[in-house]
């Protein structure tokens, strides 16, 4: 009865929030999103068995899906521990109520499982194990089937909740992860280390014996009492927070910066504050990821005449920093923004520093994907033009497009699922900087050559570059009329 209370004071507090009906719409696009991904999602189910029936002429569909699922289980786990957001409960009222102790952390353990989002890969494996698994070992043994993935489920967020509560979340720690990974796939692709061969065999026996199921209950187990003895350890807030390894403060020494006056304090400033707050941190480890992306297009044949998505994708990583912190580039600054108008600083210098910022990220992620160059001379020319593009045109529209951002944004949450400060102004400002060029590109190239195309959107760059101070006398004036908006809004915070 206790946890029922517990559940609706948590859905009534969700829903009493001032920023739930400012993030109304955001929520709509983002509910038909999930339904997109869901129907693609059970359409890859329906076809997984005739696609697994060609991969392998010695395994049947659910040897090899039992042979992947330790990799499902490393990597479910990497993504949660890197972008899942740590469950938090207001203890205070509750401490002085008479509620058991163990009650209140079983509830904040659990709580996260309770997520439809968790179970969106149900929508692969049921209908996999309907038309597949059924088909070839029977009802019992897709019925474990499904029930084992579950509990895989179940193992990678508790374990990525008991990860982050005990070593953190920073830079070095996320690096390590992503390394170790790297090194499993490189020892199964030099055929090293096999863990596809010893998934398979734990997963069949999991799956074919009738007492398999425990094992992984057992481990489900488990990692539930590893998080039930770190929180009575650290039950009390003050304790807590004090043991959180990821909220030590980080030390940078950015004193280099100073030699380049207001604008490179302010630079440095910016800086510290990406290095010291979780939500803009979780953006770099994502960024990390996404810088992959091209491999899976300049890799496949069927995309090598789509100019306009392999210009998408090119702008894409080139920017990739530049377009992810630049849509909030005064946003970060919320939390602060009236002490900064205040302040001996021109709008033109903070504008300047952000831009050049702004380049700075545009260069790393450029440098970043060079190794793409090896793909051919026109993943080159796509990347130089794209570069081009983004130093001299969607940077301005960031910076101008930018000031109609009035949400304040807690810095101190990681971005994943994360949609605190977001409105729908977010993707109109982010869509055209992507699709329009995309689609100059497509119909150029069709209706003359690539070359035009990438030559059209070069020369555009080359003359915003060309034309900076007049661009950015343009930021700066529109600045000026939206300052006081964006103030009154970024008071109001959620």
């Amino acid at each position: 009865m206790l946890i029922l209370n517990l559940v609706k004071q948590e859905w009534k507090k969700s829903i009493r929030a001032q920023g739930f009906y400012k993030n109304l719409a955001v929520s709509i696009m983002l509910g038909f999103f999930a339904l997109y991904m869901a129907v693609v999602l059970l359409f890859l189910g329906f076809s997984l068995n005739e696609i697994l029936e060609k991969a392998d002429n010695k395994l049947n569909p659910m040897e090899l899906f039992n042979g992947a699922m330790l990799y499902l289980m490393l990597f479910g786990l990497a993504i949660r521990f890197l972008m899942q957001q740590l469950n938090t409960f207001n203890l205070p009222p509750y401490q002085v109520l008479p509620i058991k102790r163990s009650l209140l952390v079983n509830f904040l353990m659990l709580k996260p499982l309770t997520s439809p989002v968790n179970y969106f890969l149900l929508l692969v494996v049921i209908p996999f194990s309907i038309k597949s698994v059924v088909g070839y070992y029977g009802v019992s043994v897709a019925i474990r089937f499904v029930i084992s993935f579950v509990f895989l489920i179940w193992f990678d967020s508790l374990m990525a909740s008991f990860l982050k509560r005990k070593f953190g979340s920073g830079l070095l720690t996320g690096l390590i992860i992503i390394l170790a990974l790297a090194g499993i796939v490189a020892l199964e692709y030099f055929k090293l280390f096999s863990l596809f061969h010893y998934s398979g065999i734990l997963y069949n026996f999991i799956v074919l014996n009738p007492f398999g199921l425990i094992l992984p209950l057992i481990l489900v187990g488990l990692v539930f009492v590893l998080n039930k003895w770190f929180f009575s350890q650290n039950y009390y807030p003050e304790n807590f927070n004090s043991k959180i390894k990821g909220d030590k403060t980080v030390a940078t020494d950015l004193s280099f910066l100073n030699r380049f006056g207001v604008i490179g304090e302010i630079i440095g400033l910016e800086l510290k504050l990406i290095l010291r707050h979780k939500r803009t941190k979780s953006i770099l480890y994502m960024s990390g990821f996404f810088l992959l992306y091209g491999l899976m297009f300049y890799t496949r044949k069927e995309y090598a005449n789509s100019n306009g998505l392999l210009f998408f994708v090119a702008m894409f990583m080139t920017g990739l920093l530049m377009l992810m912190f630049g849509q909030w580039i005064i946003s970060w600054d919320s939390s602060h923004f009236d002490s900064l108008m205040t302040k001996n600083i021109p709008v033109r210098t903070y504008l300047n520093a952000n831009y050049y910022l702004l380049i700075a990220f545009n260069v790393i992620c450029f440098v970043l994907t060079t190794p793409y160059f090896l793909f051919g001379m026109k993943i080159v020319y796509m990347h130089l033009a794209a570069f081009i593009f983004n130093m001299g045109v969607n940077i301005y529209l960031l910076l101008f497009f930018a000031t109609y951002n009035t949400r304040k944004l807690d810095l101190s949450k990681s971005s994943a699922m994360n949609y605190q400060g977001t409105t729908y102004k977010n993707f109109l400002i982010v869509l055209p900087l992507m699709f329009l060029p995309m689609i100059i590109v497509g119909v150029l190239s069709s209706l003359a050559s690539m070359n035009i195309a990438l030559w059209t959107l070069t020369i555009l760059g080359l003359l915003g570059i060309l034309f900076r101070k007049q661009l950015i006398t343009l930021c700066v004036n529109q600045f000026n009329r939206r300052k006081y908006l964006m103030a009154e809004g970024f008071r109001e915070g959620e």
